[in-house]
């Protein structure tokens, strides 16, 4: 994301008022906000996505086992490939 930033400023910004216009809308609460993007990101196998995301989950009172489910819920979807890429790491930041 730095380099997004430092090589296209003005459309780092966009993306980042995009990001914020949708994190602000008030019909989900901020953990369940999270446990689906954790979930769509999953979907794709987008690990270092899913790690960045955990923290946030957590902070929002995501369980281990909530975060779990979101990730499992990917393999109806797409496969094994997100649940084998983001499971283990996920596990891994509860042990913490």
């Amino acid at each position: 994301m730095e380099l997004f930033a430092q090589e296209a400023p003005e459309v780092a910004a966009a993306f980042n008022n995009l990001i914020m216009a949708v994190v602000k809308r008030p019909a989900l609460d901020a953990k369940t906000k999270q446990l689906i993007y954790i979930a769509m990101k999953a979907a794709m196998g987008d690990d270092s996505a899913v790690k960045a995301h955990i923290p946030m989950a957590k902070a929002a009172g995501a369980t281990r086992d909530e975060v779990i489910d979101a990730i499992l819920m990917t393999v109806t979807v797409s496969g094994i490939r997100g649940v084998a890429h983001c499971l283990p790491d996920a596990v891994a930041q509860f042990e913490k």
